[in-house]
């Protein structure tokens, strides 16, 4: 490892729903953040976000450090990134926009400051034409939602960004707790919302032919192959479900009828007509459980199962703790 100046201080730009996300867990892991915004009762709207979100980090764990008040806000962009080792902007997505801020940016930050973008739609490539003189340390670093709890973390790089950039970003967030996924081609909605897209498009067709209710194929969905997910991904259980013969033998198995199930993937168009089909099933499943309600609900499962995961992990590492002995 070469020796970098280590990241300690954060600027957010932006604190809407994933920048105030964001703040919480960095706070959570012992760093200080400054946070700019331009929207009135930003500040409020942000240090309420914490104050709601810390009960649950702490039930995760805290870092050594941690502080809400390692929070500092002001509006004002200039002195949100005075001495930052790494921004996590969280604007507009709009391409004028990126590329006008990263301008800015360039020109006020250190040249080993790092930039990183909280971006699912455009391409860091794009983006960082507008940071003329040093291009090489901005990159994309999409989150998902709420960052705070789910620890995914897409890298990906533009056409000037350096490995050494991408190195640092990866050490950073890994360290701080997340799961990094390098992207190594920038794609549009780079890996995780693809995916996410895919199989959207087919519970769309599904809905809307009346093959099933928006309640059934969410029942469907976390009650099956959902539950698997949370533990383990897609090619790791195809490993699994070729049984001794593992992937060799479940492509042997199941390529012949799942290459006939594509065939028949719906393609919708969501149309007002078919968005209406959709929004009519989905409140029926929903009921009379309000948005607050949901969330509540998402939480707490989320953070039983990142508590499953932690306490398995750490198993894991005293299983080859006690074989190194």
């Amino acid at each position: 490892m070469t020796d970098t100046k280590p990241i300690r201080r954060i600027a957010i730009i932006g604190t809407g729903v994933i920048g105030a996300s964001w703040t919480a867990l960095f706070l959570a892991r012992g760093l200080h953040v400054v946070a700019t915004d331009i929207a009135p009762d930003a500040e409020a709207s942000l240090r309420k976000f914490v104050e709601n979100a810390w009960p649950a980090l702490t039930r995760l764990g805290l870092s050594p450090g941690a502080s809400r008040s390692n929070l500092t806000f002001t509006p004002v962009l200039e002195q949100a990134v005075v001495g930052a080792d790494l921004v996590q902007e969280n604007g507009p997505e709009r391409i004028e926009f990126k590329q006008k801020l990263y301008g800015q940016l360039d020109q006020l930050m250190a040249p080993d400051a790092i930039i990183a973008s909280s971006s699912s739609g455009l391409t860091m490539s794009e983006i960082q034409k507008g940071a003329a003189a040093h291009p090489e340390r901005c990159l994309i670093a999409h989150p998902f939602n709420p960052p705070h709890l789910i620890p995914l973390v897409e890298i990906v790089g533009g056409a000037k960004t350096s490995a050494e950039t991408i190195r640092r970003a990866e050490e950073f967030y890994t360290a701080i707790g997340q799961r990094t996924v390098r992207v190594n081609k920038e794609m549009p909605g780079h890996v995780a919302n693809r995916l996410q897209a895919a199989l959207a498009r087919e519970v769309y067709h599904l809905v809307t032919e009346g093959v099933v209710s928006a309640a059934d194929v969410d029942t469907a969905l976390c009650w099956g192959p959902g539950l698997r997910w949370g533990l383990m991904g897609n090619m790791m259980l195809n490993h699994l479900g070729g049984g001794p013969g593992g992937i060799e033998h479940f492509f042997q198995q199941f390529s012949g009828p799942m290459m006939a199930w594509w065939k028949t993937l719906g393609t919708p168009v969501l149309t007002p007509e078919v968005q209406a089909k959709l929004i009519d099933s989905v409140h029926a499943e929903v009921g009379s459980r309000s948005i607050k309600e949901l969330e509540a609900e998402r939480d707490e499962l989320l953070l039983g199962l990142l508590e499953l995961r932690k306490r398995d992990s750490r198993v894991a590492q005293d299983e080859v703790g006690a074989s190194v002995a």
